[in-house]
C-alpha cells in the first residue's frame, strides 16, 4: 500500500500555530527552548500559518527538528480531480460542518474525517468551497443559521472558516510517537485530528487560553458586522457573526480537548476556562514556565542615570501598549527623567504601531519613550530598573521571569499567572515577599503609580528585588521544568497507538 505523504518518523510532532521560528518571544521562545532541552528526542513542525509562504525564520532551528512542513490556512489546494458522489457528501458532512460552527466536537471531526479520508487528494478547493454543490450548501447553511445576517458578510465569514477547516483535515499528516500542540483553535483541531488519524497520544500545553483570547479579539473587530438589537427589551439577540466565530474555535477547542491525553497549563486560574470549554478534570496538570536562571541572574547592572522603565513585548493590541504609554506620561509628572524602553518586534500589526507612534507624538514623549524593536535581552535588562506589563490577556509570561532571574521587578496588570509570580503562589513557604506590583487591566493612572511607588523608594525596590529573584531561582528554574517534559514525552512514547488510528489510516492507505 502506497504512502500518501511521507516524512521521517520521529518522536515528537509540535504542532503549533502563527509561530515558531517565523515569530520572535512569547511562545515562541518557549518552544525553541524545549526542543533545544531535548537533544535525545527527534522533532518534526507543523506550522499553520496564515499567508501564502512562510516569512522570514526568526530562530536558527536545532538539528534535531527533522522537518517542517506548513499548512496556509487560507491556501486550500484546487484538488486533483472530480471527486466522485460530491453531491451526496458534501450533503454527509453538513450537518457535522454546521455543527463544528456551533460548538461540536471530536464526533463531529471524526464524521468529516470519515467522509475526506477516502479521496483526499481529490478534495480542494474546486470542490469544497467553489463547486456547484457547495454553492447550494452555503445558501442552505445560510438560510438555516443567519438568513437576516448580510449574506455578503456571511459569504466570506463561511469561506474563511471551512477553508481553514477542510485545510487542517486534508493537509499532510508526518508520523510521530507523540504528538504536542501549544494552542486549541487551529493548531488544536490539528492535534484532534492526530488522534483520529493515528491513535498516538496527544499532549496540550495551553499558555493563554486560546478561546478566550479569540473572545477579545472578535469583540473588538471592526471589520465583523454584528446585528443590532431588535428592540429594547430583554430577548437575546440573535446570533450574529461574531458568535459565529467565536462558537467555532469554542468547537475546536473542544474537540482538542477529548483527543488529548493530558492537559497542561502553566496556572490553576486557566483550568477553570479549560473546564468550561470540555476540559476533563482527570487529564488537567499545571507545569510552570521557566527559564535559565544562571544565564539571567548573571546579568550585570549598568544602570542609566535616568530611571529606566521597559515593556518587553510585541507591538500588538493585546499587549494594550497604549496603556504602557498612557501611563508614561503620567509618570513623567513625579519622575521628569523617566526614560521608557519599549522592546519588541513592530512589524506584526503595522497599524497598530502607527497608532502608537502617533500616540507618543500627541503626548509629547519623543524624548522619554523608545521604541527599540527587536533586541538582545541580556544586553539591556542591565540597563532596567522596573519592568512593566499592560497586557489585558496572558498566560505565564517569560520577560516577568527572565527579568526576575535578573533582580527586576515588575508592575504588571492582573492577568494569567503574574501576581503568583510577583506577590508568591498560596502554597509558597516560607513566603518570599513582593517582587513587584499588581494593577487592574487598562489603568494607567494605577500603573504610573506603582512605577512610581517603586523607582522613588529605594528600601522598597532592594526587597522587590530580592523577592523576585529568589522566587525565580526556588519555583520556576529552566532546569527542573525541561526535566519534566523529558519524563512526560518518554512515558507518552512508550504508549500502544490506539487500534482505531491504525484503522483510520490504514483506509487511507488503502484508498490511495
Amino acid at each position: 500500500m502506497a504512502r500518501i505523504d511521507h516524512f521521517e518518523p520521529v518522536d515528537v510532532c509540535l504542532i503549533l500555530e502563527g509561530t515558531y521560528p517565523y515569530v520572535a518571544g512569547g511562545v515562541s521562545s518557549w518552544v525553541h527552548d524545549l526542543v533545544g532541552a531535548q537533544s535525545d528526542l527527534t522533532f518534526h513542525i507543523v506550522s499553520l500559518m496564515p499567508g501564502e509562504s512562510p516569512p522570514e525564520r526568526r530562530y536558527e532551528v536545532p538539528d534535531n527538528v527533522r522537518g517542517i512542513n506548513h499548512v496556509f490556512l487560507q491556501k486550500m489546494p484546487s484538488g486533483t480531480g472530480k471527486v466522485r458522489g460530491l453531491k451526496r457528501l458534501l450533503a454527509e458532512m453538513e450537518p457535522a460542518l454546521k455543527a463544528m460552527q456551533s460548538g461540536g466536537n471530536l464526533g463531529d471531526v471524526k464524521q468529516l474525517l470519515r467522509i475526506l479520508t477516502p479521496q483526499r487528494k481529490a478534495f480542494g478547493r474546486d470542490a469544497l468551497l467553489n463547486s456547484e454543490m457547495a454553492w447550494q450548501m452555503l445558501l442552505r447553511m445560510y438560510k438555516d443559521d443567519m438568513p437576516e445576517s448580510s449574506f455578503l458578510d456571511y459569504f466570506w465569514t463561511w469561506r474563511s472558516l471551512l477553508g481553514g477547516l477542510f485545510n487542517i483535515l486534508l493537509s499532510p499528516m508526518p508520523e510521530a510517537r507523540v504528538y504536542h500542540t501549544v494552542s486549541t483553535g487551529y493548531a488544536g483541531l490539528f492535534a484532534a485530528r492526530a488522534k483520529l488519524d493515528t491513535g498516538r497520544p496527544v499532549l496540550l500545553t495551553e499558555h493563554g487560553i486560546y478561546t478566550n483570547e479569540r473572545r477579545i479579539e472578535i469583540a473588538m473587530a471592526d471589520w465583523l458586522y454584528e446585528a443590532p438589537g431588535g428592540s429594547l427589551g430583554l430577548e437575546k439577540p440573535k446570533r450574529d457573526l461574531k458568535d459565529l466565530w467565536i462558537d467555532t474555535f469554542v468547537a475546536y477547542s473542544r474537540s482538542c480537548y477529548q483527543a488529548c491525553d493530558q492537559i497542561i497549563t502553566l496556572y490553576s486560574g486557566n483550568q477553570d476556562l479549560q473546564r468550561r470549554d470540555g476540559a476533563a478534570e482527570e487529564l488537567l496538570r499545571i507545569i510552570p514556565n521557566g527559564v535559565d536562571y544562571e544565564r539571567y541572574s548573571k546579568v550585570e547592572r549598568t544602570p542609566n542615570k535616568e530611571p529606566t522603565i521597559a515593556l518587553i513585548g510585541r507591538v500588538v493590541p493585546i499587549k494594550d501598549i497604549k496603556t504602557y504609554i498612557r501611563s508614561v506620561a503620567l509618570l513623567r509628572r513625579e519622575v521628569p527623567d523617566i526614560k521608557a524602553l519599549m522592546m519588541g518586534p513592530t512589524e506584526e500589526d503595522e497599524d497598530y504601531y502607527r497608532e502608537c507612534l502617533q500616540m507618543v507624538a500627541h503626548l509629547e514623549l519623543e524624548e522619554n519613550f523608545i521604541f527599540t524593536g527587536r533586541v538582545q535581552l541580556t544586553e539591556y535588562l542591565g540597563q532596567v530598573d522596573v519592568m512593566v506589563l499592560t497586557s489585558i490577556s496572558e498566560a505565564q509570561p517569560l520577560v516577568i521571569l527572565e527579568g526576575g532571574a535578573a533582580g527586576i521587578p515588575t508592575v504588571s496588570t492582573d492577568v494569567g499567572a503574574c501576581r503568583d509570580m510577583l506577590h508568591g503562589m498560596p502554597h509558597e513557604d516560607p513566603p518570599l515577599g513582593i517582587g513587584g506590583a499588581i494593577t487592574p487591566l487598562s489603568n494607567p493612572a494605577e500603573t504610573a503609580r506603582e512605577l512610581a511607588a517603586l523607582i522613588k523608594d529605594p528600601e522598597y525596590m532592594a526587597r522587590a528585588r530580592v523577592a523576585i529573584r529568589d522566587r525565580v531561582r526556588k519555583y520556576y528554574n529552566k532546569l527542573e521544568i525541561d526535566r519534566i517534559y523529558h519524563d512526560l514525552y518518554v512515558t507518552f512514547m512508550a504508549h500502544e497507538t490506539l487500534p482505531e488510528g491504525r484503522r483510520v489510516r490504514a483506509a487511507e492507505e488503502e484508498a490511495a
